[in-house]
């Protein structure tokens, strides 16, 4: 398939069919067994027959055409439709079917606004790669919008979803519900368990959307109807500007959020939103991930561990200026059916900066959570609390913080909730009802109040801010030229940053899943 470089296709005709002979023999599909079909929305027609020289004119030929595993889908550069694709056939494993541009200008253009409400929409269908579009889905703000939509009901298991290199801009969605908004894949299985197997969401762009970035849903997520998606990757993503929550994945097993940067969370959506967060989810593995500029003070925090999840673990991130805090571990009280509660999450080696309001929340039922190794930033001006313990149908247990770095130019508090003010905490001393909450090792730098008992730690009331480069990459979504080399670089950036800060070189983890002995029953 053609390919983009910064955010144009460089690649004319005859290249193209280079590199579609190339792909079909790497998938497995010959010539004489896969169809190619062309669309130009400015010198097609629907009576064409679909092919290079005399292409369709409409995407609704696409849904008419029976699919076969191995087509290839080319849309022209520079088209506009104000219509939506939609692929309703499955390719196989060795002939996945796909979609992307061809020729030379502006990435292919779906315009969904006040006509449909997805831009893109994969139904019931597998093995399916969509690429390389640019996709908007604006109009009044009347209910739920896509950008794009990958739907599996009633279908079993659906495999070899990929959804990469989108550009993926104002979509506007309802912000009164959070399965809406850029990419959201749902498995709903009311009267057959369904999940997804292999999808990956990848090197795209989402910007200004509501209410949701990219979010995974899932009816299959009680004990009774646990069937979770496997091998879900969400990797190299910007999202920025998004009415509610930013990356959330729901109802997985071993899901892999990597390197992906969420930028103003929390921007438009009433209730409770932070920036990167799963929740029903086992395994889950969160990392290298900046999240900055959430805007809610409503939990509003860069990461979160949320509940009916076991064994999260959130590592190598970088959470800075988001107006809720660094991290929110939470559940409410534990239901044998809908809720196991929140087990075995890990925070280690993380970096935090400038965060506000709280640095560390454990909210309700949460247990058997470790955060380790972690260095948190508190500049000259803030005052915040630094662990608060709050109640949600319950109280913390077993929390072990270990050899953190807690580096506070300004002021921090520890404490337990004793009343609200809106989304901020009334607080007292010690962690209450909150049980086994214990420090080891860990260094207090600047002012502390009311800290806890830590027989290994280390007190340093003097404490000046080190000079040192947070400048971290910038990129201006409205422009997408130059966004694969942008992350590339910003990679780099964070890499570097980490290890200055954890003294010690990154080492990426893999994801796992849960193990027979681990099943929930």
């Amino acid at each position: 398939m053609p390919l983009l470089r910064d955010g144009k296709l460089k690649i004319g005709r005859r290249s193209g069919a280079l590199m579609l002979a190339a792909l079909l023999l790497a998938t497995g599909a010959t010539a004489a067994q896969a169809a190619t079909y062309y669309i130009d929305a400015n010198l097609g027609q629907d009576s064409n027959a679909g092919s290079a020289t005399a292409p369709w004119r409409s995407l609704g030929r696409i849904k008419a055409t029976s699919l076969q595993p191995g087509d290839h889908i080319l849309l022209a550069a520079g088209s506009v439709w104000k219509e939506p694709l939609v692929i309703t056939r499955s390719g196989r494993k060795d002939a996945p079917i796909t979609v992307g541009p061809t020729g030379m200008g502006q990435r292919p253009r779906i315009d969904a606004g006040g006509v449909a409400a997805h831009g893109v929409a994969i139904l019931n269908a597998e093995y399916v790669r969509i690429s390389g579009l640019e996709v908007t889905n604006d109009g009044p703000p009347a209910g739920s919008r896509f950008g794009v939509l990958v739907s599996a009901q009633d279908s079993g298991v659906t495999r070899g979803i990929r959804i990469s290199d989108m550009y993926i801009h104002d979509v506007r969605g309802t912000n009164d519900r959070k399965d809406n908004g850029g990419i959201v894949f749902s498995a709903l299985g009311p009267k057959r368990p369904t999940r997804f197997e292999d999808i990956r969401i990848e090197r795209n762009i989402v910007w200004r959307v509501d209410r949701s970035g990219i979010a995974g849903i899932s009816d299959q997520v009680t004990k009774a109807r646990w069937f979770p998606s496997a091998g879900v990757v969400i990797r190299d993503n910007l999202v920025e500007d998004v009415g509610g929550d930013g990356i959330v994945p729901r109802g997985t097993d071993g899901a892999l959020i990597e390197h992906n940067i969420v930028r103003y969370a929390g921007s438009r959506a009433p209730g409770y939103t932070a920036a990167i967060w799963q929740w029903s989810t086992d395994h889950s593995l969160i990392q290298f991930n900046e999240a900055a500029f959430t805007r809610t003070r409503y939990d509003g925090q860069g990461f979160d561990s949320d509940f009916n999840s076991r064994r999260t673990t959130i590592a190598y991130n970088y959470s800075h200026d988001n107006a809720g805090g660094f991290l929110l571990v939470c559940s409410p009280k534990r239901s044998d059916q809908d809720n196991l509660g929140n087990r075995g999450t890990v925070a280690r080696s993380n970096v935090s900066r400038n965060d506000g309001s709280r640095a560390f929340q454990l909210a309700g039922t949460v247990a058997d959570v470790l955060i380790e190794g972690n260095v948190v930033h508190v500049g000259p001006k803030q005052d915040i609390q630094m662990v608060i313990a709050t109640q949600w149908d319950g109280w913390a247990s077993d929390v072990r913080f270990r050899n953190n770095v807690f580096a506070v130019a300004g002021t921090v508090r520890y404490g337990h909730e004793v009343g609200r003010n809106g989304p901020d905490y009334l607080i007292e001393p010690g962690f209450g009802p909150a049980t086994h909450i214990r420090f080891q090792g860990n260094r207090f730098l600047g002012r502390h109040i009311d800290p806890p008992q830590d027989e290994k730690g280390v007190m340093q009331p003097d404490y000046a801010l080190p000079e040192v480069d947070w400048a971290v990459p910038m990129f201006d979504p409205a422009n997408p030229d130059g966004f694969a080399a942008f992350m590339v670089r910003h990679r780099g950036w964070m890499e570097r940053m980490l290890a200055r800060e954890l003294g010690a070189p990154v080492v990426p983890l893999e994801p796992m899943q849960t193990s027979f002995v681990e099943a929930r029953r």
